[in-house]
């Protein structure tokens, strides 16, 4: 066997490794990105081939899981602007940061009431609410609250500044929160002090 069939082997089978069992992980990220399955489906075949292309670029002992949600998140984005679609206009000033927090109701004891929230009502609404969040909201949304990376992994994920990522998740939180009041009123997650 050559060194160069070797050394192809080799990258097979650390991509394999350490790339693959992140595949679902981006299937859902993307479905929700595309909102169209075989759009989803290709979007994630279209990061794994780039990714294993360029799997020398990859450090060893990095998160691997971040480098491919990043390069993912890219080709969205790529292709996002070479629809040339423009983003949303959103108006969020009427909305109030404790629109949905202060409303929990009592025996949510959690830390973090938002994800307790959320751990508990995620389903086909909460989905919907998350998808028509405007592109640029939902992917911090969706990085954050779905994927479980930091604020500065979505930093580097979606390229965007540290201040940018967190305005973003604070607006992005605040129109889930004014979209899935009249849901959790109806579901007893809040109460309803009329």
């Amino acid at each position: 066997m050559t060194d160069r069939k070797k050394e192809e082997i080799d990258k097979r089978k650390q991509f394999e490794v350490e790339a693959l069992p992140h595949m679902d992980a981006l299937y859902r990220t993307a479905l929700r990105m595309t909102k169209n399955e075989k759009d989803a489906e290709d979007l994630v075949q279209e990061a794994f081939v780039k990714a294993y292309r360029f799997w020398d670029k990859f450090e060893p002992g990095s998160n691997c899981r971040a480098w491919l949600f990043k390069i993912m998140t890219n080709i969205f984005i790529n292709d996002y602007r070479s629809k040339s679609r423009s983003p949303m206009a959103v108006n969020v000033d009427d909305i109030d940061d404790n629109f949905l927090y202060g409303q929990l109701a009592v025996g949510g004891k959690e830390e973090n009431p938002e994800q307790d929230l959320f751990n508990k009502i995620f389903d086909d609404d909460v989905k919907k609410a998350i998808e028509n969040l405007p592109d640029d909201f939902r992917l911090v949304v969706m990085l954050s609250f779905l994927e479980g990376f930091s604020y500065q992994e979505i930093a580097e994920i979606a390229d965007l500044q540290l201040g940018t990522v967190k305005s973003r998740l604070h607006r992005g939180r605040k129109l889930l929160q004014k979209e899935l009041y009249d849901y959790a009123i109806k579901n007893g997650y809040v109460k309803d002090n009329v």
